[in-house]
């Protein structure tokens, strides 16, 4: 398999200039957001004493495998559409390829276990608080990161991480071998977007049955704030999922019957589902800005300091951030239902 992927390669043909051209203007608008972008997210956790906090561990982790991409894989492929060829030799290659993989795979994971605390934090948080203590919430990080890894290295083994002049990248070739690309797709994608689906399905029925059926002898409350956040995450799950499931689909399609599909995929096509993966590592930290207002205040509030380098130092922990904390137990005894104030 791994030949027909090379002959595949020598077959392509050049990219003209004015996609090469929109292909960078994207790259360096995603880098850049990128950069500034995740930068404040995880300068607004660490200064505000409020956002440091169960949930928000692992929306700094996530950006953090957004961010590593921005710093060495991005400028690598930016320079091969530079001078329309690889020139950073073999080791590069790999080390970048390996990088893409862990960024990816970390954020799909980092997701999952986002959604997951948001489950427990707003379904059963009469356990919340025991779940999540700081100890176990720094062993689900460890575990998610230990995951990642296990799931990225087998590229080594598969040689799977080739330089493809398609997207300027050494990235995942997904004709190297069908049933490890199956295997990535079901394991790196499919299953993650089942467990965030089940989790976000059973917030939202919750929500639904308590905006129609509220027991005031017997109930548990969700403040407005809670449910902001949530819509917060779930958006960075949607927009994760709609940016990176053409190329995955495609790969599906490839591994299915590599001979019949991969010749007929249209190149516009797989390059634009190639830059819209790359695209998403951008979104987070701007969704967190629109859709959340403690994060919003929070790089308003660090943008501003830039100018009084003294402020920056400042805890803001007092101006009114609250991010996703742990929230007292109620003293009740069933945990399916919620009072939602808005």
């Amino acid at each position: 398999m791994s030949r027909s992927a090379n002959e595949s390669q020598k077959t392509v043909q050049p990219v003209s200039l004015g996609a090469t051209t929109a292909l960078a203007s994207v790259l360096i608008i995603t880098i850049v957001v990128d950069i500034i972008g995740n930068l404040l997210v995880i300068l607004s956790v660490f200064r505000n004493k409020k956002l440091r906090n169960a949930g928000n561990i692992f929306v700094v982790s996530l950006s953090v495998a957004d961010l590593v991409v921005a710093v060495y894989p991005y400028p690598l492929v930016l320079t091969a559409i530079f001078h329309n060829d690889w020139i950073m030799g073999d080791l590069h290659c790999q080390v970048s390829g390996f990088i893409m993989g862990l960024s990816v795979i970390g954020s799909i994971f980092n997701i999952t276990a986002i959604a997951i605390n948001r489950y427990c934090y707003i379904c059963h948080s009469l356990h919340y608080d025991r779940l999540y203590t700081l100890k176990n919430t720094c062993c689900y990080l460890g575990l998610t990161w230990v995951l990642t890894a296990i799931a990225t290295v087998p590229n080594f083994f598969v040689g799977s991480l080739q330089y493809d002049p398609r997207v300027f990248s050494c990235t995942f070739a997904q004709t190297v071998s069908s049933y490890y690309t199956i295997s990535v797709v079901v394991v790196h994608f499919l299953i993650p977007l089942l467990v965030v689906s089940f989790c976000y399905l059973r917030i939202w029925v919750l929500v639904i049955q308590v905006k129609h059926r509220v027991r005031p002898e017997n109930k548990l409350k969700v403040k407005p704030s809670d449910l902001r956040n949530f819509l917060t995450m779930f958006m960075v799950f949607v927009l994760f999922a709609v940016c990176w499931a053409p190329l995955n689909f495609i790969g599906l399609a490839v591994a299915i019957n590599p001979a019949r599909v991969a010749p007929n995929i249209p190149e516009w096509l797989f390059i634009t589902s190639y830059f819209m993966a790359y695209f998403n590592s951008c979104l987070n930290a701007v969704i967190y800005g629109l859709l959340n207002q403690n994060f919003r205040k929070e790089y308003k509030t660090i943008l501003l300091s830039l100018c009084t380098p003294r402020m920056f130092l400042a805890d803001n922990s007092r101006c009114g951030t609250e991010g996703l904390k742990s929230k007292p137990s109620p003293a009740v005894t069933n945990n399916n239902l919620a009072e939602i104030h808005l």
